[in-house]
């Protein structure tokens, strides 16, 4: 496989599974997704300690592609739960990888994405690693991050990587930039975020991880919290299970007991009436979600844009379209391409039209 040596070689680390993918500019020449089995796995006390397992399962599959890793330029890993980052590229360094291995906000098969792009960028002469809007992408308002206890305060976790991408592919869309645009960006996947867009920051999104915002195929979203603390101290659940409740769990998974928004809006349609009525509070949560963020941007909504595996659902994305259209045009992206949009923000560095970032010290 000869090219022209500017070539991107993407990771997105799964828990059971590694995304990996080469392009040449916008031309995707090797898309693989290797599942683990877990045989292999179990011999690893966790998810930080299969990377050399993981790099050499990599390289050795890059090389039954014939690829040639001279030709790489560019590893661009997925962004883990590192240090809290304005949005951005930013090149991989050791302070990072200190972070994602101790996992200073947790463990996540994310981590170590960042760790992989080091490694197999060490081994190719000129090539250099980076993550892009990893998932603790932060750039909320101070008052956005006001919970009511000076005790908590709201964090940004949320699908920053794609709401990024789809954002600014629609500013090109319209030829105008994304920093002059005011956004509503819906990510429906797994889990539920609704992200104000203002001037290119996200200034207000929902934690979409642990427990806020509309309840999605398989998180419970913002519960009642006078009834978590009674659960919580009942001595009926272990805090493992009340945070499976939360995140796994909860959501269409505890009221219908699937995660599969197609087959539950299928099975609606046909008159099932529990499933109907679910649906029916699955888009009036994500809907009233979508009102809060327009106050956040004061009325001055450019656009709500409709992202995620979800927006591939027509009669979803038509009750939506039914509530919120009074605010804003909308646009649908469906579905998620990380791959892709890691392979984006790779080819802005290369024609210079974003400059790495260096993780704050």
């Amino acid at each position: 496989m000869k090219h022209l040596g500017n070539m991107i070689l993407v990771i997105n680390p799964g828990s059971t599974s590694t995304k990996v993918a080469v392009f040449e500019g916008e031309k995707c020449m090797v898309s693989k997704t290797i599942r683990h089995f877990i045989d292999d796995l179990v011999h690893y006390p966790d998810i930080i300690s299969q990377y050399e397992f993981r790099k050499d399962v990599i390289i050795g599959t890059l090389e039954l592609e014939n690829v040639d890793l001279s030709e790489i330029k560019i590893v661009m890993g997925r962004g883990g739960l590192t240090y809290p980052l304005k949005s951005g590229v930013y090149e991989v360094d050791n302070r990072m990888i200190t972070h994602v291995r101790k996992g200073i906000l947790g463990q996540h098969a994310s981590n170590l994405g960042p760790i992989l792009a080091q490694a197999i960028a060490h081994e190719i002469k000129g090539a250099k690693a980076y993550i892009a809007d990893p998932v603790v992408t932060d750039e909320m308002d101070e008052l956005a991050r006001v919970s009511g206890h000076p005790r908590f305060e709201r964090r940004s976790i949320f699908h920053a990587l794609n709401q990024k991408a789809i954002a600014r592919l629609h500013a090109k869309s319209l030829n105008k930039p994304y920093d002059q645009l005011n956004l509503i960006v819906v990510h429906m996947g797994g889990g539920v975020s609704v992200g104000a867009h203002q001037g290119g920051r996200v200034i207000d999104v929902n934690n979409a991880l642990d427990g806020e915002g509309p309840f999605s195929p398989e998180r419970s979203g913002t519960l009642p919290v006078g009834q978590i603390i009674d659960a919580c101290f009942s001595g009926n659940f272990t805090i493992d299970e009340i945070r499976q409740m939360v995140v796994g769990e909860g959501g269409m998974v505890a009221y219908l007991f699937t995660n599969n928004m197609a087959d539950i809006v299928n099975d609606a349609e046909k008159g099932e009436k529990k499933s109907k009525f679910y649906v029916d509070a699955f888009v009036y949560q994500v809907a009233k979600a979508i009102g809060e963020m327009a106050t956040v941007l004061k009325g001055n909504v450019h656009a709500i844009i409709l992202t995620g595996g979800v927006a591939y659902n027509n009669s979803i994305v038509d009750m939506l379209k039914a509530r919120t259209s009074f605010i804003a045009p909308i646009a649908v992206y469906p579905g998620e391409d990380e791959m892709g949009a890691m392979a984006m923000n790779a080819r802005f560095i290369l024609s210079g039209e974003l400059k790495p970032q260096k993780y704050p010290h």
